[in-house]
């Protein structure tokens, strides 16, 4: 009877599952020291449930954004350069002014953002919007 001697196969090391649990742990390593850019978007305080604010109904300034795009101020159709001028008007005339902003649902989230952001230049500090009902 002839014996053969067979070769067991080495292992290789790279195969070695201490090498995969090392490479895990640098990856989890670097994405918790990596500092992530988050864009923030508005921040827009809102105000608390234990002290809420009692706003003169006279004191409100009602705007509104049609789904085309179209701002109505006073019942009357304004372009956003008019927009400026007449809040920046209002507010040294009325310092309490709360500026409300109804938005249509179609209307275009551009339209919406440049509407807020010429209100936060102004400095206007109390913003409100709300959306119109859908038919």
């Amino acid at each position: 009877m002839i014996k053969r001697f067979s070769r067991h196969n080495i292992e290789d090391a790279g195969s070695s599952g201490s090498l995969n649990d090392l490479s895990f742990l640098l990856i989890i390593f670097f994405i918790v020291i990596a500092g992530f850019n988050v864009n923030k978007g508005f921040l827009l305080n809102l105000p608390s449930k234990d002290k809420p604010i009692v706003v003169n109904t006279q004191d409100i300034l009602k705007c509104s954004i049609s789904g085309e795009g179209r701002l109505v101020l006073d019942g009357s159709e304004i372009e956003l350069e008019e927009l400026t001028k007449l809040v920046s008007d209002k507010l040294v005339s009325w310092p309490n002014m709360t500026f409300l902003l109804t938005i249509d649902p179609e209307a275009s989230y551009q339209n919406v953002v440049d509407v807020i952001s010429v209100i936060r230049k102004l400095k206007v500090e109390n913003f409100s919007f709300r959306m119109n009902r859908s038919s």
